[in-house]
């Protein structure tokens, strides 16, 4: 078994330490992650589906890492009292951000920009998620952030690496080429829930007024922001 690689210092080093990486286990990409990459390590997550996943992860190998997550305003009443279930559970270090103008002020001034097509999405994505995520990762002065993506989530994620570099941030997707299979039989062998609307056919949770279930004949990417657009913003704009 290859030495396990320092941190990458050009792009041939980092392919080769994503490289290394495809050959090890989610946690052991975890654990040399937390060993070698720059600090704060944080850790970011929607508490969606199969969030536990990333989150038990995480708590196990460092039970103090901070764990993000960004409160729109319109979250499911599900997603908040799951969150509170898995902050006690795991013993998270919970740390919520939110945008800095309150929902009905946005509304006030935007109206309701979901439903203004993508141009509004972005606008509202951009303002409840990303700035917000943006501050996160200042504050806690992040060096390497840690999510919970998979390549199979969307087309739009088909092509994340284990490990990349945003200037001066690392970002560490230890479940990028885990099939649904794999978070199944993790949260099995760990005893670890689903998102409440799972049962209910969501097979992805985001916010109450761009979130469907799946119904018959619908693509799994149909069920967030109308089918417009799969990604929120917060893995492409920053």
């Amino acid at each position: 078994m290859s030495a396990a690689p320092h941190v990458p210092g050009d792009d041939a080093a980092l392919a080769a330490c994503d490289a290394w990486l495809a050959d090890r286990s989610a946690p052991e990409r975890l654990a040399w992650a937390l060993a070698t990459l720059p600090g704060a390590h944080v850790l970011s997550s929607s508490f969606g589906t199969q969030a536990a996943v990333s989150l038990h992860m995480a708590a196990t190998l460092r039970p103090d890492i901070p764990v993000v997550l960004i409160d729109t305003g319109y979250l499911f009443a599900e997603t908040y009292r799951f969150a509170d279930a898995l902050r006690e559970r795991l013993g998270l270090d919970l740390r919520v951000y939110r945008a800095e103008v309150g929902a009905a002020w946005m509304e006030a001034r935007h109206g309701r920009l979901w439903e203004q097509g993508a141009a509004g999405l972005a606008t509202y994505n951009r303002i409840r998620k990303v700035e917000p995520m943006r501050r996160a990762l200042a504050e806690l002065g992040a060096g390497t952030w840690i999510t919970g993506l998979r390549r199979r989530q969307a087309r739009s994620r088909a092509g994340i690496g284990l490990l990349e570099r945003h200037d001066a941030l690392w970002k560490l997707n230890p479940l990028a080429d885990w099939s649904d299979r794999d978070v199944w039989q993790y949260l099995r062998a760990h005893d670890l829930p689903y998102h409440p609307l799972w049962e209910q056919g969501y097979v992805s949770v985001g916010d109450t007024h761009s979130t469907r279930p799946l119904a018959d004949g619908m693509d799994p990417e149909d069920t967030r922001f109308h089918g417009l657009v799969r990604e929120c913003g917060l893995h492409v704009e920053i």
